[in-house]
């Protein structure tokens, strides 16, 4: 399947790319997120009229999420879990625990853009966490997880 790219993607190209996908991936993820369109010779024109006005957009989503990134840069959150007496959790922190926690902080993240590639945390203590808040911008945050005091 033959398509043009109106964001950018990862791993797939740039705005204005004509790039050649697997159907499923066109049809299933690209096409209804309005990553892309078809490749035909009018939708092609489509674009080309409105190519000024796709970069601009996407200048203005880079420099929101550079300024997010910034104001992010030096957070350290604090979450209270149940833990044993060894530092292993009761459950596990998640990617939503996470967003919920820089909201409450005063940052509004969404639990689409926090990255944990090993999986939940399960222990007290410091944890480097990334947040993925462009295709361009990453940010790591310092998570410290306490044990809640037994009472």
């Amino acid at each position: 399947m033959d398509v043009i790219l109106l964001q950018k993607v990862a791993n797939l190209g740039a705005i204005g790319d004509r790039v050649k996908v697997k159907s499923g991936y066109g049809r299933n993820y690209l096409l209804p997120s309005g990553r892309a369109t078809l490749a035909t010779a009018a939708n092609v024109a489509r674009f080309e009229a409105r190519r000024h006005e796709l970069e601009k957009l996407a200048g203005e989503q880079l420099g929101g999420a550079q300024e997010r990134a910034a104001a992010l840069r030096d957070l350290r959150l604090t979450i209270t879990a149940k833990a044993g007496s060894e530092g292993k959790l009761f459950g596990s922190v998640g990617t939503s625990d996470i967003a919920e926690a820089c909201t409450a902080a005063g940052h509004r993240v969404n639990r689409s853009e926090v990255r944990l590639p090993t999986g939940p945390i399960r222990a007290v203590g410091e944890h480097q966490v990334t947040l993925h808040l462009h295709t361009d911008v990453e940010v790591t945050i310092t998570v410290i997880i306490v044990a809640e005091e037994q009472g």
